[in-house]
């Protein structure tokens, strides 16, 4: 065995929860341990270490993350009520994601890994689409009441000075429910930048969709803000590298984005970010085969498996059944965060280790060797499945194989 990589900066890591978990530890021990010196400081996001911490575990993460500037992120579970009752939990806690999200006001960038013998469900699409989802605010961070009767629900801001304004939401006549949600010009702004930015790195289109015919202030807000700092610092960019930004309503777009060929940036508010991005993905193949990384305005970089904890999977496997779980997303958001560490370090093994696993992951499934999710929609004839582990060590036959 020949040295292995030196790290200079940790990364943070946070680990997950239920069947990606045990994903996580395989991963690490077959792809990473072997080859790479691994330097992180770790956070254990797993629910129960978030409800013995209050969720202080998850704030002490992201602010890791300003302090170190790269993450790995695990699949992590969003309480509901099922989840308080199976977890014993002192209360609902939010989604980690949107409080890291929150607490780094970045975008999320995600895009389609796309490997021969998954066809795409859309005939058309040739080229991955990368959804860029505003990472702050709206549902996120809403306040909601469960209105018990009759009465009169308003909206109201209290200035600094004391000022108000105000404004009747309904007069309710029985019960119903409630929601304020909000976003700040600030993170807006570091929103449409990241997506202006991004576009111009990667030479693709970016359009933008909101719903501003009916929420004339709120997407509104959006929408001027993008055309404005559009117009002032990125048009005359955007027009030599040859590339078209446009704005349009978020119905019209989803239309657009079924009949398009792909290769654009698709930007979209937080909720409509979450929806569009597991549409595409799926149509692309599957959940597990999609980048994910959230990048702040500062800097800092946060890559994460952008599906769920795989449940189903996690009670098979803790009944010793055998599973056959993707584990490519969660692979590559480990490659991104190394090849992200090594670059800002400047350690060109570590980014060419991250090139090398993910070639070895895409040609494992090219070969005809994949875990069952891929097996049910591969075009490829005569295809291996294999089991959760069993894929996992085919990629590192694959990567020694390349490395000999």
């Amino acid at each position: 065995m020949t040295d292995k990589i030196k790290m200079t900066t940790p990364l943070v890591e946070m680990d997950g929860d239920e069947m990606t978990r045990i994903l996580w530890k395989m991963i690490k021990d077959e792809l990473l341990l072997p080859y790479v010196d691994l330097k992180t400081e770790y956070y254990d996001l797993g629910l129960e270490h978030r409800n013995d911490t209050n969720d202080q575990v998850t704030l002490d993460s992201a602010e890791a993350t300003k302090k170190y500037g790269v993450a790995v992120k695990c699949a992590t579970i969003t309480p509901n009520a099922a989840r308080m009752t199976e977890y014993h939990l002192k209360e609902m806690w939010k989604s980690p994601n949107g409080t890291i999200r929150a607490a780094l006001d970045g975008t999320v960038f995600r895009a389609p890994i796309v490997v021969k013998g998954i066809e795409p469900c859309v005939r058309n699409w040739e080229k991955p689409i990368t959804l860029a989802r505003h990472a702050y605010g709206d549902v996120y961070k809403n306040t909601e009441i469960k209105v018990p009767g009759p009465g009169k629900a308003e909206l109201v801001f209290t200035a600094q000075d004391g000022t108000e304004i105000r404004e009747t939401i309904h007069n309710f006549t029985g019960s119903g429910i409630l929601q304020g949600i909000h976003n700040t010009d600030e993170s807006i702004r570091s929103f449409a930048k990241a997506c202006f930015n991004f576009a111009l790195d990667t030479k693709q289109d970016l359009w933008f969709a909101t719903k501003d015919t009916i929420s004339k202030k709120y997407d509104h807000n959006f929408k001027d803000i993008f055309q404005e700092i559009y117009d002032a610092e990125y048009k005359d960019s955007f027009e030599a590298a040859g590339i078209e930004y446009f704005y349009t309503l978020i119905d019209d777009a989803v239309a657009r984005v079924m009949k398009a060929k792909g290769g654009f940036i698709w930007a979209c508010k937080n909720y409509d970010g979450d929806v569009m991005s597991d549409m595409v993905s799926s149509a692309f193949g599957s959940l597990a085969m999609m980048t994910s990384v959230l990048v702040s305005p500062s800097g800092v970089y946060e890559y994460e498996a952008a599906h769920g904890t795989v449940q189903r999977h996690y009670y098979k496997h803790l009944q010793g059944e055998e599973t056959s779980t993707n584990s490519v997303a969660t692979i590559f958001a480990w490659t991104g965060a190394l090849r992200k560490r090594g670059e800002l370090d400047g350690i060109r093994e570590l980014m060419e280790f991250a090139d090398k696993l993910e070639k070895a992951t895409v040609q494992t499934i090219e070969e005809g060797k994949m875990t069952k999710d891929l097996a049910l929609i591969t075009s490829l004839q005569d295809v291996t499945v294999l089991n959760s582990e069993d894929f996992i060590k085919a990629i590192r036959d694959t990567f020694e194989k390349n490395r000999a």
